[in-house]
């Protein structure tokens, strides 16, 4: 009797940019993960190709990490896909730098 169903109505949506920039991390994440993997799997032997496609994956994060920050900057909008695009993506970016320094300072 006392419980009161009530509704809020809004048309708020996700944001486009930001929807994007989570797919973007997911790939570059995809690809650096196969990439750490298959050369654990080959006794650190990697052909050429595992490079570009890090390289694919570095300039995929830094696109997706801009294209979330631009759309947490828009108005009336979910940001979730943002923030999760931003993270994902400085996740890969992390990664990389993580790969790049270990093939510098390794012994």
């Amino acid at each position: 009797m006392g419980h009161k169903n009530s509704y809020i109505f809004t048309n708020k949506s996700h944001t486009q940019k930001g929807i994007m920039a989570t797919i973007l991390g997911i790939i570059s994440l995809a690809t650096l993960i196969y990439t750490v993997v298959m050369s654990y799997r080959g006794s650190g032997e990697v052909p050429i190709q595992y490079g570009a496609a890090v390289l694919l994956a570095m300039i995929f994060a830094l696109v997706g990490a801009g294209l979330g920050v631009i759309s947490r900057t828009e108005r009336d909008k979910y940001y979730f896909f943002s923030y999760l695009g931003i993270l994902l993506n400085l996740l890969a970016l992390g990664g990389v730098s993580a790969i790049l320094y270990a093939g510098a300072y390794a012994v």
